[in-house]
């Protein structure tokens, strides 16, 4: 079957959907986000997707889309395929630092912006809720309504989203199945995404015809690490869990069994964890993957390639 349309939750497609196209970021932000009517996005301006360190030693790391509004307020958008504790760390970190950043030498503290970070997540985190979106700010331990401003995160998972679990939010639900609806094997596009101005030009940026043959080499080959990551990830949960169980009940004759069991699973993952890293370095695969998805540090990952 020949493809038609490319899934606009590849690397390749959602940076070509929204990283350059503002009136359409926009949309996206405006729909998904928690804003209100007098918080809504009008105009931004594209910003480098590297966050490089303000000191020297700091850690690079880089975004999928990032642009600033008229008020200076930062937005940050990730497109991430499989969920990791590591990967939610990431989050925090890039955006802590883009808060921080703002800061200048004589600057005043109450001129600081605040920083949203949308998180689009391919897999399921929450297991515990049919809730999908989860929104979170700095509040109170005891009164929500007490809010330290600065920094906003919403994730979205989005295999739990279904087109009637929103009821009023017209366009979240529009752009949500678009992310969700359109994948390779697609034909036809419903009539209501195309009715849109903005999605139905991402819709038209989604066509295999708009694209070369080394960005469908490209394509192919982001498809090919998510499906190895997958597995190298299922692999290392139902290898670590054994391992751990093993020596847990081991341990747990002398320290007790709910405690031993714990810590022999912990033991388990991070040998399971090494395990994984070598074969990712075998394949090939960046540091930065590498470490989001072992929860490794990159001196770990140096040793491990000095060992091979």
């Amino acid at each position: 079957m020949v493809m038609k349309y490319l899934d606009p939750k590849a690397d390749l497609t959602f940076k070509k959907i929204f990283g350059n196209h503002p009136k359409r970021l926009i949309s996206l932000l405006n729909a998904l986000l928690p804003l209100s009517e007098e918080e809504q996005i009008h105009e931004i301006k594209y910003l480098p997707t590297e966050l490089v360190p303000q000191l020297e030693g700091g850690k690079n790391t880089i975004v999928d889309v990032l642009c600033t509004d008229v008020r200076g307020r930062k937005f940050c958008v990730e497109m991430q395929m499989e969920w990791s504790d590591a990967f939610q760390q990431r989050v925090l970190f890039n955006a802590s630092k883009l808060y921080v950043s703002q800061a200048k030498k004589g600057g005043k503290y109450s001129e600081l912006q605040p920083v949203y970070s949308l998180n689009l997540i391919n897999d399921i985190f929450a297991h515990d809720t049919p809730d999908f979106i989860h929104n979170y700010r700095i509040v109170h331990d005891k009164d929500s309504n007490k809010v330290i401003e600065g920094l906003h995160f919403t994730f979205i998972e989005l295999p739990k989203f279904t087109p009637h679990s929103i009821a009023d939010k017209r366009m979240m639900v529009l752009w949500l199945r678009f992310l969700t609806e359109i994948n390779s094997n697609t034909k036809d596009i419903p009539a209501d995404l195309l009715n849109d101005p903005e999605i139905g030009k991402a819709v038209e940026d989604l066509e295999v015809s708009g694209f070369t043959d080394a960005e469908l080499r490209a394509y192919d080959k982001f498809w090919d690490s998510v499906s190895v990551e997958r597995t190298l990830l299922d692999d290392r949960y139902q290898k670590g869990m054994e391992e751990g169980m093993e020596k847990g009940m081991e341990k747990g004759m002398e320290k007790g069994r709910a405690e031993g069991i714990e810590e022999g699973r912990a033991e388990g993952m991070s040998q399971r964890s090494l395990e994984i890293a070598r074969k990712m370095l075998a394949k090939g695969m960046d540091e930065a993957s590498i470490m989001d998805m072992t929860g490794l540090t990159a001196e770990e990952i140096k040793l491990l390639k000095a060992e091979m």
